[in-house]
């Protein structure tokens, strides 16, 4: 058919193919179209790091040439699970950044020479515009690009090198279309896509060929283990695998030792072949793997990775096809691998695709190098469109609304029925939310209090429990649904309990200095459901049963929790864990343990904001759980949007947990208890401000709060004129991320230096008396009494807030450093007196600006507090306004700015001093940047009217013009954890309905 389709006979076209550094999974499928395209008689280059033998091995003619040339490097790896986002993105800038110019002049003068006719790219960014210089046509064949890569980077590891990612889809949008294959992911840097098939490599022999060469009977079962040829240090042992097994391991080194029934594959082994002769797979997903499982029917039982955004999306491609099944890192490196593997023969993988995308590829390749017009049946615009916003939700791991991605992936999400992660539930004029909820449950305590949110959650819970009593686990139904199904003892009693995320109205980061904050609760909530049962009695999944019984002490307390949405943002969706592991003996682990815990999995590092509830009660409380516990975990407050999402989850976990145990905890302790949970298992160096607005919060009024360490002053009515909004910047926000920690850092060293300085100089004025009025520039009448003991307070200052701001100005401020080291900070004071914090010894601190703003801020949230009791005025409006504004500069001196806020509050500014609002048709007054900074929320407020909704509507709309991210607006509010206090609940029976 290929040869067919040629222009003429005898033409003779010129490929220039670059391949990414990027593993070899790029390199082999890149064979099977430069196979494709030689066959039908064109020169091919090929412009690789990877080695020569990957594709003479299958290609033998005259027509390939290859140059050795490395343009990119992918992603770099620790290990074949873990990948280093500081290096990748230092390794990239070093690779294809700084050489740029070098990059693009040698790669234009060479296709020239080789007179290429089409730049084929999988998926080197740069060669895109080296090709557009050289004036020849590119063509991208890929199923990820590594702008949408890199931009997860980028938020992990810092923003010095976003322009990267910026520079990566510049570079893409030079090339002419996109070839897709199966399983991609979201790529609006395209122009347009065509669609093709899987790119297999071909099969050469059949199963039981290769199964008579190595050696192995009918009658044993073949697992290949396939991580990429890094299998190093890991010690394979006999008892891993099920009896009658044989493993064949891919890269084992020449000098590695493996029990009987593990063997070494020979290097030079077709990997393709032996994978089809295989009974299951167990190794990680990338597209090689990915691939030939699906396409021989295999099926895949893979450990996932953490910081690669490509495999959700061919994890999901695969389990859709009931190809696969993900075994836990850590019952992987300990090897508990016997259920997975027994259940994973029990599979009936059922792709009926093509497979032959390397054959359609080189068509297409081919027939675009002598001119001809390829387009997609997709309208480009709305493509496009629909990737951003995909990538946008992706990437930002807020929970998606209704967006158009491929149809598997679709499938998966709408089984979630997430909005606020829930379905929504409608309510007839004569049914109310009450009475839906309880068709399904009798409410044996508490009340929904109205609450569409949680109705919708216990109808979800209900929804779980008819999935599992009908066993329809149908292909497309999420797994972390059928876990939870699975989950419960439905005649017995479930605890829910509700915790709200919270807009940071003034405040923010000056919490932890000890400031009076604002905040107020939202109207996006997470719920938790909670059940405790006898170990004999717990239902257990398959892998946690057959670990009791390897260990063969009968049933234990076991902790298994389920998280809702967790496929949107690559965590696994389950934990389970032995609650003995929080055990030393018969004492409590300590912190620093249970933190080193947590983060052997990256990838369910999530669950200790969950299960560190529990080690936290033990330590604190003297609790002893002795049954087993069920939680199931649902969250609508998004992911780094700087609302306060891991606090409403710390919150609502230990409100369940201790309701469903009888423990009655103080709403106050409960909130510094969950604190506790961020600072020390999690290690985020938070304030106490986010838990206790989320425990102590009620809807539609501001908690005014002192965070020394957290003493309420009380509940602030917003004015009916008054309302505040919260809208998203699209720009991830990390309360545990290096800007924030070293903002932190360097308002403790700044406390340190004052507290340093007011020592000595009381020292020096008692030593001199008062009359020296040589004495740091005072006169005599500030070394009186009252100055000494001034100055003995300001020693000993337990907050810096508790210093004002004129006192900071006239003493302190001109003798603080703008930056510090930390080696020179540690030389002169030894410790900057943080219990959650470090100081990185080669780091310089930003000491004077990170000092400066606890101090002012605190004077602005009183001045803040005192006007929204004034007399109703513009200029009551105006004055807040410019609070707000006062405190987002701040920020920014402290360098915890992002261009994304910084945008929105400019927009608002624009909406604010424009015409209509001089002629008096304005309604916004003011926005700040909320939280730690760094990106997510940005506050505003402005009169409670129509007005205002539209001027943000237009914001919206503008913001989204300029940066192609759509924000979410946050408007309404909820109770606080303690206000809705709990549900005591139990199924009822089909029999027995209302």
């Amino acid at each position: 058919m290929f040869m067919a389709m040629m222009k003429k006979k005898g033409d003779r076209l010129v490929f220039a193919y670059y391949v990414t550094g990027h593993g070899f999974g790029h390199a082999t499928r890149v064979v099977e179209v430069v196979r494709h395209l030689i066959v039908a008689g064109h020169d091919v280059h090929v412009v690789t790091a990877a080695p020569d033998f990957v594709f003479t091995s299958e290609i033998q003619s005259p027509r390939l040439f290859i140059r050795k040339v490395l343009l990119d490097c992918g992603a770099v790896q620790a290990d074949a699970l873990t990948v280093d986002p500081l290096a990748s993105l230092e390794m990239y800038s070093k690779t294809a950044v700084l050489p740029r110019a070098s990059i693009l002049a040698t790669e234009a003068e060479w296709l020239k020479s080789i007179e290429a006719d089409l730049v084929v790219s999988d998926v080197v960014p740069v060669v895109c515009q080296a090709a557009a210089n050289a004036g020849i046509s590119s063509v991208c064949v890929s199923n990820f690009s590594w702008d949408f890569i890199y931009a997860e980077y980028v938020m992990a590891a810092g923003y010095d090198h976003r322009s990267i990612v910026w520079q990566i889809a510049q570079d893409y949008s030079h090339c002419k279309f996109l070839i897709r294959l199966p399983g991609y992911c979201p790529m609006p840097a395209f122009r347009d896509v065509i669609d093709v098939p899987l790119v297999v490599r071909r099969l050469h022999k059949s199963r039981a060929e290769v199964r008579k060469e190595l050696g192995i009977a009918d009658g044993v079962k073949l697992v290949i283990f396939n991580f990429g040829g890094q299998p190093a240090g890991w010690n394979l042992k006999k008892e891993y695998l099920p009896a009658g097994w044989l493993c064949l391991v891919c890269g084992a080194s020449e000098n590695q030792e493996l029990p009987p029934n593990f063997r070494k594959l020979a290097k030079d082994a077709y990997t393709p072949d032996v994978i089809a002769a295989s009974d299951c797979m167990l190794g990680k997903i990338g597209y090689g793997t990915f691939s030939e499982a699906l396409a021989y029917k295999l099926p895949f039982v893979f450990v996932r990775r953490d910081y690669f955004n490509e495999e959700p999306f061919l994890r999901n491609m695969l389990e859709y096809y009931q190809g696969g099944i993900e075994m836990i890192r850590r019952d992987f490196l300990t090897g508990r691998w016997i259920p997975y593997l027994e259940r994973a023969i029990s599979l009936k993988p059922c792709y009926q695709g093509g497979s032959n995308g390397g054959e359609v590829a080189a068509c297409i390749l081919q027939d675009t190098a002598v001119g001809k017009h390829y387009a997609s049946d997709k309208f480009s615009g709305a493509r496009r469109l629909q990737d951003a916003i995909v990538l946008g939700y992706q990437l930002q791991r807020a929970v998606g609304k209704d967006i158009c991605i491929p149809y598997w992936y679709s499938l998966a999400a709408n089984e979630l029925s997430l909005h606020t992660a829930l379905p929504t539930i409608e309510t007839t004029k004569t049914t109310s939310i009450t009475e839906v909820c309880t068709e399904d449950f009798e409410i044996l305590h508490g009340d929904i209090r109205g609450l569409s949110d949680t109705a919708s959650f216990l109808k979800s819970l209900a929804r779980l429990d008819a999935s599992y009593d009908s066993g329809k686990n149908t292909k497309c139904q999420m797994r972390e649904r059928v876990a939870a199904a699975a989950l419960f003892n439905w005649e017995e009693e479930i605890f829910v309990a509700r915790a709200p995320g919270r807009l940071d109205v003034m405040g923010g980061i000056a919490d932890y200095s000890g400031s009076l904050v604002l905040q107020m609760p939202i109207r996006e909530a997470c719920h938790v459901a909670v059940q405790k049962n006898d170990p004999s009695k717990q239902k257990l999944w398959k892998h946690v049963q057959a670990r009791q019984h390897i260990d063969g002490q009968g049933p234990k307390p076991i902790l298994q929790i389920v998280s809702f949405g967790s496929e949107l943002s690559n965590r696994g969706p389950t934990f389970d864990m032995d609650l003995s592991d929080f055990l030393q003996g018969e004492q409590p682990i300590s912190y620093k343990k249970a933190k080193e815990y947590f983060a052997q999995d990256p990838a369910q590092k999530w669950a200790a904001y969950v299960a560190g509830t529990i080690l936290v009660l033990m330590r604190e409380l003297g609790v002893r759980f002795e049954n087993s516990i069920s939680i199931v975990v649902s969250s609508a407050v998004p992911e780094g949007k700087g609302v306060s999402s891991s606090a409403a989850v710390e919150v609502a976990s230990m409100s369940a947990i201790a309701a469903s145990h009888g423990l009655n905890i103080a709403p106050r302790d409960l909130a510094l208890l969950c604190q506790k949970v961020e600072n020390h298992i999690v290690g985020a160096p938070c304030g106490v401000m986010d838990q206790m607005a989320s425990v102590c919060g009620e809807a539609n009024k501001l908690l005014a709060m002192v965070c020394q360490p957290a003493e309420v002053l009380g509940l602030v009515e917003i004015p009916s004129h008054i309302q505040f909004w919260g809208i998203d910047s699209g720009i991830r926000h990390s309360v545990g991320g290096a800007d924030y920690g070293s903002v932190r850092i360097g308002t403790f060293l700044g406390r340190k230096m004052i507290k340093s300085m007011a020592s000595e100089i009381s020292s020096y004025s008692l030593a001199n008396g008062n009359s020296d009025r040589q004495v740091c520039a005072m006169n005599s009448d500030e070394m009186e009494k009252d100055g000494r003991e001034l100055l003995e307070v300001e020693a000993s200052l337990d907050y810096l807030c508790n210093l004002s701001p004129h006192r900071y100005e006239a003493v302190y401020a001109k003798k603080l450093p703008e930056y510090i080291t930390g080696e020179a900070f540690m030389e002169k004071y030894v410790d900057h007196e943080d219990s959650v914090t470090v100081i990185d010894q080669k780091r310089n601190y930003a000491v004077r600006a990170s000092t400066r703003h606890p101090v002012y801020e605190n004077f602005r949230v009183k001045a803040f507090k005192a006007l929204l009791s004034a007399t109703t005025s513009d200029e009551q409006l105006y004055a807040l306004g410019e609070l707000m504004y006062q405190c987002h500069y701040s920020y920014s001196a402290c360098g915890l700015g992002s261009d994304g806020t910084d945008r929105l509050v400019k927009l608002v500014q624009e909406m604010q001093h424009s015409k209509s609002y001089r002629s008096g048709n304005g309604s916004l007054y003011g926005a700040k940047i909320t939280g730690g900074g760094s990106g997510g929320t940005v506050c505003v407020i402005g009169s409670n009217c129509l007005r205002s909704s539209q001027q943000l509507l237009e914001i919206q709309q503008r913001y989204k013009d300029a940066t192609g991210f759509m924000p979410f607006i946050f408007e309404g509010s909820s109770p606080g954890a303690a206000k809705f206090g709990y549900l005591k609940i139990r199924r009822r029976s089909p029999a027995n309905p209302i």
